[in-house]
């Protein structure tokens, strides 16, 4: 007992101090080091986040007859980013494959903010990867000034579900739509812009992406493959004036989240898209981890990147990540279950 309270006394922390004082500075100094590092991060995030303005629209040529291209544009997100960028003073090409949604969209952008503000429609079904449809699309863009590319458009599984269980055309149309649409769009619009010298790219992406999630295997991958596209791609364009953002995103209200009521970390359409516009070319939650052309803007997804990112236990929240998704699938077999017994 006595050898045991023996090395106690000899690793307590006076002890250290008394008998080796280099040690005990130096543990000091490495110490003070690492909490300073975590305070200056945390007040980097949070003052991006609560209090800093983003890149002004103007510079990318909001009210000077720039346009604004925006995919998967008919609906929830997609739709808000083109009314917030017609507001804000952009033409806006609206590219999804429903027509109809797309036509009435375009209607609502005359009426509100015309005559300084045109609205055009470009359909074209992602899904298919028709070099034809990609061709004509790139026909209309290249006869156009653009400031903007949003890409949007994106899908997600039916409902979590394992790799092994998922059907081959859900998996071809997740990698399709969410990186060969992706990828086509931006080659397309980025010469126009290198040539204007300026432009912005916003890349949505999904915590998905950030933390691997079980049950969403080919979604969470295609939602990686973005996290890095801009990364490697942001520093190639950046001396041409062009700011590329991947953009890390929570839950938002909307037909693929199949959430419809909002809350603090469930923003609506409109708030959450009003958030990015207004911190471009920050970082915001992102800003903690270090990862190159992330952002994180809405306030309580950027607490939320901030936190995972000072645990740092990632397999922790793939745990949490897995269990939840393997009760989502329950709930939603469960409720197909009595759909199907009531008809």
């Amino acid at each position: 007992m006595s050898s045991i309270n023996d090395l106690w006394h000899s690793l307590s922390p006076r002890t250290i101090a008394v008998d080796c004082p280099w040690t005990s500075a130096l543990l000091l100094i490495l110490g003070s080091v690492s909490l300073g590092q975590f305070l200056l991060k945390a007040l980097y995030v949070f003052t991006q986040t609560f209090l800093l303005s983003g890149t002004s629209l103007k510079k990318f040529g909001a009210k000077k007859g720039a346009w604004a291209v925006v995919t998967g544009a008919s609906d929830g997100i997609g739709r808000e980013y083109a009314l917030q960028l017609a507001k804000a003073g952009f033409n806006i090409l609206l590219v999804a494959r429903n027509q109809q949604m797309l036509a009435t969209l375009a209607e609502e952008i005359s009426t509100k903010y015309g005559p300084s503000v045109t609205a055009r429609v470009q359909l074209i079904d992602f899904a298919q990867n028709s070099e034809a449809a990609f061709q004509s699309l790139a026909t209309v863009i290249e006869s156009l000034d653009v400031g903007v590319l949003v890409n949007n458009v994106g899908k997600s599984h039916e409902m979590p579900v394992d790799f092994i269980d998922t059907p081959p055309a859900e998996i071809a149309d997740i990698l399709t739509i969410n990186i060969t649409g992706t990828l086509r769009l931006t080659s397309i619009v980025l010469p126009i812009m290198k040539k204007r010298r300026g432009g912005l790219i916003l890349n949505m992406g999904s915590f998905a992406g950030a933390v691997p999630s079980p049950m969403l295997a080919t979604y969470s991958a295609s939602k990686a493959f973005l996290t890095t596209f801009t990364a490697a791609l942001a520093p190639e364009v950046a001396p041409y004036g062009i700011t590329v953002q991947h953009l890390n995103t929570f839950f938002v209200v909307s037909k693929m989240s199949k959430l419809r009521k909002p809350s603090p970390l469930v923003p609506m359409p409109s708030t959450y898209v009003k958030s990015v516009l207004s911190k471009v070319g920050l970082s915001c939650g992102a800003a903690f981890t270090g990862r190159p052309g992330t952002a994180t803007p809405f306030w309580s997804h950027a607490v939320a990147d901030w936190l995972i990112g000072s645990v740092g236990w990632v397999s922790l929240f793939v745990g949490y990540t897995h269990r939840m998704h393997k009760d989502i699938r329950r709930r939603a077999l469960a409720k197909k279950a009595r759909e199907a017994k009531k008809a």
